[in-house]
């Protein structure tokens, strides 16, 4: 069985016996705007970049645990990531931190460094960190998460002979509705 299987057959059974379990399963979608550098030796470029994404996950007493597909687009590339993140909260009333970190990969991606050159970037293992807040709101069904994120590809594209890595950072809003 190919790990990628078996992470997706791990997530659905953590779902599946944790909504029995008195969690909450959740939809939602986000956006995010920040910015991005790819490390190529001395000619680092950076520019800022936006994203777009859905996610679908099980919030449990302390932690949460989601799968998210998100759109990353700049100027002069444009990435689709799908990511298993898993975050561990406090759990007091109303506002909740939250501490988290995804494992994913980078898929269907471009790099256009001019109007006449565009590379498609190989698919590729990426990796994510989430530190934020989530406005529990006990009126509605909704929870709003507002975070910063730092999303790491390493090797992502070659650039000069040099396999050169990303890091892309952004304040993020997420929408959840809670079943």
């Amino acid at each position: 069985m190919k790990i990628k299987s078996l992470g997706i057959l791990t997530a659905l059974s953590i779902m599946v016996i944790g909504a029995n379990a008195n969690a909450g399963l959740y939809v939602g979608g986000t956006y995010g705007y920040g910015g991005y550098t790819i490390f190529a030796d001395d000619n680092d470029i950076s520019k800022s970049a936006q994203s777009y994404g859905g996610v679908l996950g099980l919030d449990i007493s302390i932690f949460r645990i989601e799968g998210e597909y998100s759109y990353l687009d700049s100027d002069n590339y444009s990435m689709n990531t799908g990511f298993l993140n898993a975050y561990l909260k406090l759990p007091i009333p109303v506002v909740k931190p939250y501490i988290g970190a995804g494992v994913g990969y980078m898929f269907d991606s471009k790099y256009e460094p001019s109007k006449d050159i565009s590379i498609d970037i190989e698919d590729t293992m990426a990796y994510q960190g989430m530190l934020g807040i989530t406005l529990d709101l006990p009126i509605v069904p909704f929870n709003i998460d507002v975070e910063g994120r730092a999303l790491y590809v390493p090797d992502m594209i070659e650039i000069a002979g040099k396999e050169s890595d990303m890091l892309q950072y952004e304040g993020r809003v997420k929408l959840r509705y809670v079943f």
